[in-house]
Formats: C-alpha cells, sequence, structure tokens
C-alpha cells in the first residue's frame, strides 16, 4: 500500500509540473492567434480572457498516468486491475471525442445541439463496454436494475454531469474547484477499495487543476497571465467525474466488495453542481424560456446579486459542497438514501431562501432573464 501510496502522490505533483509548464505556453499560443474569450452581458469578466486552459488537462493527466505506471507494474498489484485497466479504453475513446468537441468548440465553436449529440455518442460507449448503473442499493426502494433501464440511464446522467460542471463554469475557480473537491472524494473511494490505477488516473487530473486554478484565480491579464478552462476544459471534467461516478457506483463483485452506499457517496460528491442545473432548467421551464439560452439564474449568479465578490461566491459554494458531503457522510448508516437525499433537497432550498432574502434586501431580482448569448 505504502508502494501505491507514493505512485499516486507521484502522479499529482508530475501533473503538477506538467500544468506549470504548459499553461503559460498555451497563453502564449492565444496571444499570437488571438484566441480570447471576449467579455458580453453574460460574462463576469471585462478583459478578454484566453480560453485554451483545459487543453492541459487531458495531456497532464496522461503523462502523470503513464509517468508513474511503469512503476506501478513493479509494486503489489492483482491480474484483476491490470485487467481493467486494458477493458477501460472504451473510456479513454470516449473521453478523447469529449475533448475534441471541447477543443473545436473553442477554437470554431459549435452549437449546444451539435455538442449534446457529441456527448451522447461519447457516453453510449460506456453501457456498451458493460459500465451501467445496475443497482440503486434500495434508493425509493430500487434494488436490482436490468440493462434495458440501466443503460439508458447511465447515458442519461454521464451527459446530465458533464454538462452540469459544463454550465457552472461561470466564475473563476469555480468548476475547478468543484471538481477538485468530487475527484479528491473519489480518490479516497477508489483507494478505499485498492483500484490504484484509478487513483493515480485521478490524482493526475487533481494535479493540472492546481496550475491552472493559480493562472486563473491569480493570474495578471494585463500580462497574458490569465486563462479560462473553455469546453474542453470543463466538458473533460465532467465526463471523467460521470464515469467514475458510474464506476464506483456498478455493482460488480469482481472488482469491488459489496458497498450498499456507493451510489450514495457518489451522488453526494456532485450535489452542488447537479442541484444547481436541476434548479436553473426548471426555472427556465416555469418561465418558458429556452432550454438552451443563457442567463444568469445559476447559484454563483445569486451570490454575487447578494453581494459576494467573485472570490466570495467562489469559497462560498467549495463550502457548500464540503457541507453536503460532511452531512452526507454523518447521516449515512442512520437514514436510508432515500430520506438523506431528502434532507440534501430541504438544506439546498433553505440555503437558497436565505440567499434570496439576502438579494431582495439589496433590491435586486431573484431571477434573471433575456441574457444575450
Amino acid at each position: 500500500m505504502t508502494n501505491n501510496l507514493l505512485l499516486i502522490i507521484a502522479a499529482f505533483f508530475l501533473s503538477v509540473v506538467c500544468g506549470f509548464v504548459s499553461i503559460p505556453i498555451i497563453m502564449n499560443f492565444c496571444k499570437e492567434k488571438n484566441i480570447y474569450d471576449i467579455p458580453n452581458s453574460r460574462k463576469m469578466h471585462k478583459t478578454a480572457i484566453p480560453r485554451l486552459g483545459g487543453i492541459a488537462f487531458l495531456p497532464s493527466m496522461f503523462l502523470a498516468f503513464l509517468g508513474t505506471v511503469f512503476a506501478y507494474a513493479y509494486s503489489s498489484v492483482n491480474e484483476q486491475e491490470v485487467t481493467l485497466s486494458l477493458w477501460s479504453l472504451y473510456f479513454f475513446v470516449s473521453l478523447v471525442l469529449i475533448y475534441g468537441v471541447g477543443l473545436v468548440d473553442d477554437l470554431i465553436g459549435l452549437n449546444a445541439k451539435t455538442k449534446f449529440l457529441f456527448q451522447i455518442m461519447a457516453a453510449v460507449l460506456m453501457p456498451a463496454a458493460g459500465l451501467y448503473y445496475n443497482n440503486m442499493y434500495g434508493f425509493l426502494g430500487i434494488h436490482e436494475v436490468p440493462y434495458a433501464i440501466g443503460a439508458p440511464l447511465t447515458v442519461f446522467l454521464i451527459v446530465f454531469i458533464t454538462n452540469s460542471i459544463n454550465l457552472i463554469d461561470g466564475i473563476d475557480g469555480l468548476a475547478a474547484g468543484l471538481s477538485f473537491i468530487a475527484l479528491g472524494g473519489f480518490l479516497v473511494c477508489f483507494m478505499a477499495e485498492g483500484m490504484w490505477l484509478y487513483g493515480i488516473l485521478i490524482a493526475g487530473l487533481m494535479g493540472v487543476l492546481v496550475p491552472f486554478c493559480y493562472f486563473n484565480l491569480f493570474g495578471d491579464p494585463e500580462k497574458n497571465r490569465k486563462i479560462f478552462m473553455g469546453d474542453s476544459g470543463s466538458l473533460t471534467l465532467g465526463f471523467i467525474l460521470g464515469f467514475l461516478a458510474v464506476k464506483y457506483s456498478m455493482d460488480n463483485p469482481n472488482v469491488m466488495f459489496w458497498r450498499p452506499d456507493c451510489l450514495l457517496l457518489s451522488y453526494t460528491f456532485l450535489i452542488v453542481p447537479t442541484f444547481d442545473v436541476v434548479r436553473v432548467s426548471a426555472i427556465r421551464f416555469k418561465h418558458h424560456t429556452p432550454a438552451f439560452k443563457a442567463d444568469k439564474n445559476h447559484f454563483h449568479h445569486k451570490l454575487l446579486r447578494a453581494g459576494l465578490t467573485q472570490h466570495q461566491a467562489l469559497i462560498a459554494l467549495l463550502l457548500l459542497a464540503l457541507f453536503f458531503i460532511g452531512l452526507n457522510l454523518t447521516l449515512n448508516g442512520v437514514l436510508s438514501s432515500t430520506l438523506i437525499v431528502v434532507c440534501d433537497i430541504v438544506a439546498w432550498v433553505l440555503v437558497h431562501q436565505v440567499v434570496n432574502a439576502f438579494i431582495r434586501k439589496r433590491g435586486e431580482q431573484v431571477f434573471k432573464f433575456n441574457v444575450n448569448p
């Protein structure tokens, strides 16, 4: 175990180094090619910022993974894990597809429906490879799930999680910060199951988020040292998190011991981005606004209208994500998963009511629509 832990730490720091080397190169490339995210009425920034930071994510993760996997081959690993790493070829093919779609969107632009179609295509490969939600572990009284239901459910949830991370990427550090917390949770879970190859992969992705956040949060745009992740980053993060959620939740005795709380934990790590998308979608449906039309009704927009700065809103949402993790870990084993989800929803609604009260007190509107794209 000690050797495996050292490999995970090595993958993390190797990815950090890759990020600090590659991201400045990307920023210089964006300046040379005039590739910027241009401000408009919907966006928070006031100056043009390079938007290709997410390009560094996948290469850094792969380099960190490959740089340690050879050493991993000499550590104590059972044959089962090696087989699973080869089986995960389907995941890598899907991931490269998602990464490519995000990159094309960042460079020349794609409409929402086209990106949605490619996301479905990538997600379909997961149940085609035999990875799907096959057990709800008693949530809503449901246990075993047949393939005919679990396969489309898996595609839907992977696409949903992918878009949740993509859509919440509205202020500096938010998508990266929430993803870092979720990845950290999955890292602990996979390590606990002895699935060290996945731990190395996750650590490799977490590492590159450190230099990205450094430049994204503290970089000086006047010196061309600030960057956004773009869709190549947010879609990549979202798809990986969706894959990990399914992977950890699937009941497969050949891979992991029976864990009745694995679905609950996977859901818990992603509460803030997924709940926010559900809430925004419900608001758009209620007010008869187009589902793909951008607005300013995400939680971070509301926190800004309540008087918080971008960095304060970021901290508040990261703390909220940690709060839900602490709450659900505390309630796990005390209440059923169904009741825990009910508690989460009640807590989420109460938090929004408090924020709405502050917004009204400032004379601001709780909801904002008709924002130009």
